[in-house]
């Protein structure tokens, strides 16, 4: 009878304490975050803090524009507070999936929160935007905002320290951008080639100088061919360029044939390092966060092109 006495005084403690806003909702002290990549689920940890659990879907070496959602990740996905994705058409096969997710709970697309007009639309994709926003910093910064008003606007409570921390990492995210363009045009202007397998690097160019080309186009959905290669060896043996890149989330092969078919004609490139850039590097590693991931990117193409 104790026991039984006991177990009702612990419920009733219990729900004394928890706390309810006017319209007599629960009011929640920490969220359950999903955030599809690895860059947006780093951003969200900045951001959230303590008062956010983030559960990333999308691990090192995998591409967004391939996946597709396992029960697990829908499991995953049922359970969250709030899921944030980057949009554009980068998880492109989580389309449905993300739109019944957005019935239930918020579902927050950080591309959102930058104006179309900052936005690239590349000759081969028209009609649609480039979904690599992560490699501008300063539009980086404006997907933090996003971020950081989401939580606010859910965790209200806490606001004051949701604004200091997304203050830090702004101040952290205009360093790295600063850094960026001063290594960047360390390298001569005729050296300012990045020649990789898919064109993720458009927005990086833009900002920071550099003329980018992609074996593929910005999604990774249509296979190189042919043309694709030939049109890649005829810009190497124009430019005389000597150093090309692989990505850690494509296949190597791509570039292993863009090598083979300079070399048949009679000029040697280097496969000069891999880049990330769909996905980031192992958890606990410095490429294993989003400022990190970048610095180790610049520091392998001003290695090879300076």
């Amino acid at each position: 009878m104790k026991k039984v006495f006991l177990l009702l005084l612990v419920s009733i403690v219990i729900v004394g304490c928890i706390k309810r806003d006017e319209q007599g909702r629960k009011i929640k002290n920490r969220l359950v975050v999903v955030a599809t990549t690895g860059m947006i689920a780093d951003l969200v940890k900045e951001i959230g803090g303590p008062q956010a659990e983030v559960v990333g879907l999308m691990g090192p070496g995998i591409d967004p524009h391939l996946y597709k959602a396992s029960e697990g990740d829908v499991r995953r996905l049922s359970s969250a507070d709030i899921i944030f994705y980057n949009g554009l058409n980068l998880e492109g096969e989580m389309g449905d999936v993300l739109v019944t997710m957005s019935r239930t709970r918020p579902v927050v697309s950080i591309s959102k929160a930058i104006n179309p007009s900052l936005l690239r639309e590349p000759p081969g994709f028209k009609g649609h935007y480039d979904p690599h926003i992560w490699f501008d910093v300063t539009l980086w910064m404006k997907a933090a905002d996003k971020v950081r008003d989401t939580f606010v606007e859910h965790l209200p409570q806490y606001k004051a320290q949701i604004l200091e921390r997304a203050m830090n990492y702004h101040h952290q995210l205009l360093n790295l951008h600063n850094w960026i363009k001063q290594e960047i045009g360390s390298i001569d202007k005729t050296r300012r080639v990045l020649v990789t397998a898919h064109d993720a690097f458009g927005y990086f160019g833009r900002e920071y100088g550099m003329d980018v080309v992609g074996l593929q186009g910005i999604s990774t959905e249509r296979e190189a061919g042919v043309g694709d290669v030939n049109r890649i060896v005829d810009l190497i043996l124009s430019r005389k360029i000597k150093a090309i890149f692989v990505e850690t989330s494509v296949p190597r092969s791509t570039i292993e044939a863009v090598r083979a078919a300079c070399k048949a004609k009679g000029h040697e490139v280097k496969i000069a390092g891999t880049l990330f850039s769909d996905a980031m590097g192992m958890t606990g590693t410095r490429e294993g966060t989003y400022i990190g991931m970048l610095r180790s990117n610049v520091a392998t193409i001003v290695l090879a092109l300076r």
